[in-house]
């Protein structure tokens, strides 16, 4: 048999007075009688006490026979079935796992710390319970090498300066990325039997050897992009003074000083500081 058999067996309630009445009795037949032929009579039912199987809600019970795949009980209750079954439980329960933080190279080389959090259960018995040596230390095993895997697939962050423009990375595209991980996942539990109800990176963060480097390249990035806007901005707001004063004709400045206005006004709007003002009670030529 290479697949799950789902089986359901007596009643053990049932079992359980017809057991006990049966050793109870044959006891009680033995002293008074003194026939020792009850005595075997008891020894059978006390062996039969040993046929019950208690199934608790969202486990089940692997029932071999001398080495030989009977079936699986997946129904909770209380059941009787041959003596010398061997069961084996197994747990239907979802599972929460949270990987250790592996360390790993992005797509771009760069060494950084990741773990995942992954949800799963195990709905094919018989595999989990024959064709992998221990489920739960395969699913460890394989999340840790799916992990490894993910992380060379992506680089960490975008990176335009150097012509790097990702349209996943592992930064950013959270739901892109999970959704790669639940699939290779699945694709490697699939063996075990075992279902992937979620998975996802719990952390994520550079290595400590580059991490200090890549917050200073972050913070300098940033600054980058304020400082083009801000001058972006001042450009715009210089042009609109100039239109301003040609249209009301409030002063005519020739080309050097417009210039010099220009200058003027691009280091009040592009400093860090404020500017002091300088009021000027001569002409315009000193």
């Amino acid at each position: 048999m290479k697949s799950e058999k789902i089986i359901k067996p007596a009643n053990g309630y049932l079992m359980l007075v017809i057991v006990l009445a049966a050793f109870v009795g044959s006891i009680l037949i033995s002293i008074q009688q003194e026939n020792s032929m009850y005595i075997i009579i008891s020894a059978l039912s006390f062996i039969g006490f040993f046929g019950f199987i208690l199934v608790n809600p969202n486990t089940s019970k692997v029932i071999l026979l001398f080495g030989k795949y009977v079936g699986t009980i997946k129904a909770n209750g209380l059941y009787w079935a041959n003596p010398f079954y061997t069961k084996k439980k197994i747990s239907l329960r979802a599972s929460n796992f949270d990987s250790e933080r592996l360390k790993v190279n992005d797509k771009l080389g760069n060494p950084v710390m990741i773990s995942t959090i992954l949800v799963w259960r195990v709905t094919n018995t018989y595999k989990a319970a024959f064709d992998v040596d221990n489920y739960e230390n395969f699913v460890r095993v394989q999340t840790d090498a799916a992990v490894r895997k993910l992380a060379s697939m992506y680089p960490y962050d975008n990176f335009a300066d150097e012509g790097v423009d990702e349209d996943i990375t592992l930064r950013s595209s959270v739901n892109e990325v999970s959704e790669a991980l639940e699939k290779e996942l699945e694709e490697r539990l699939a063996i075990a039997g075992i279902e992937v109800l979620e998975a996802r990176i719990g952390y994520l963060a550079y290595a400590q050897e580059i991490a200090s480097a890549m917050l200073k390249r972050q913070q300098a990035t940033a600054i980058v992009a304020a400082r083009h806007k801000i001058v972006q901005g001042a450009v715009e707001m210089v042009e609109m003074a100039l239109d301003e004063l040609n249209k009301k004709d409030i002063v005519e400045l020739d080309e050097e000083r417009k210039a010099a206005m220009v200058s003027n006004l691009l280091v009040i709007l592009c400093g860090d500081k404020e500017a002091s003002p300088v009021v000027n009670a001569g002409t315009l030529s000193h």
